[in-house]
């Protein structure tokens, strides 16, 4: 009997997240949907996975918090038997030109994208089965390097270090290690705060001339964690339409 895998989706809740969340469901895997503070919209995408024939869990945990992120590895690991995939998704994103950024808009990003990441890579290391796949979040702006932008894309860009070297140090285990850097990409986190015509010019920044879709990111990041991914390891995936 084929064993069933069983995914981490941090920030698995919302845009992106709950994108990467059905995908995998939908491709066999047991979910959980790691959430922060919206509990309803993990149970709606819980509920969604569910009534669609897969598994599904909603777990909360603060991914800036150590301690919170190792019980939470512990208890999908009571629940499910062992964890096979960890993707990284959970996130914010404060824009302020960098000598008017605040204090709190730099530790808030660093705690969440940074340190949040780190804390999932470390218990990943720990205890993800041997064979498994870790996908880590980045962000096209690591290469447009846009103006507000600078103290997100420094997270990011420490993310994209950080896989590189995890997939060295997880040598002889058959766990691959990637990021998938997506485009500006239709979901609240993106849109928010932003006028009609500053979307529409970033759409048409990529010869694709549209945004990216949750769907969009979701494709990349079910190759990385499927049969056919196995042998990329170390890299970062722009997936942005061609924009950089």
């Amino acid at each position: 009997m084929t064993k069933t895998r069983t995914a981490i989706v941090t920030g698995g809740s919302r845009g992106i997240g709950a994108g990467i969340s059905r995908r995998l469901a939908q491709d066999g895997f047991s979910v959980v949907v790691n959430y922060a503070g919206s509990a309803d919209e993990a149970e709606a995408v819980v509920r969604t996975i569910t009534e669609g024939g897969g598994q599904a869990a909603a777990y909360q945990a603060d991914v800036s918090d150590a301690d919170a992120v190792a019980r939470l590895f512990q208890e999908c690991e009571k629940a499910f038997g062992g964890i096979d995939v960890l993707v990284n998704s959970a996130g914010i994103m404060m824009l302020s030109p960098i000598g008017e950024s605040s204090e709190d808009l730099f530790d808030r990003q660093i705690a969440v994208n940074l340190k949040g990441t780190f804390n999932t890579l470390r218990e990943a290391a720990r205890r993800l089965r041997n064979g498994g796949r870790v996908v880590n979040l980045s962000t096209c702006v690591v290469g447009l390097k846009l103006e507000t932008y600078g103290v997100y894309a420094a997270t990011k860009a420490a993310v994209e270090t950080l896989t590189s070297i995890l997939a060295k140090e997880l040598r002889g285990r058959e766990i691959t290690v990637n990021a998938v850097a997506p485009g500006p990409t239709a979901t609240e986190l993106f849109l928010k705060g932003k006028p009609d015509e500053l979307v529409d010019r970033m759409a048409k920044m990529n010869p694709l001339e549209r945004l990216g879709s949750p769907d969009d990111i979701s494709a990349a990041v079910a190759f990385l964690v499927g049969p056919d991914g196995g042998w990329i390891n170390g890299q970062t995936i722009r997936a942005n339409g061609g924009m950089v």
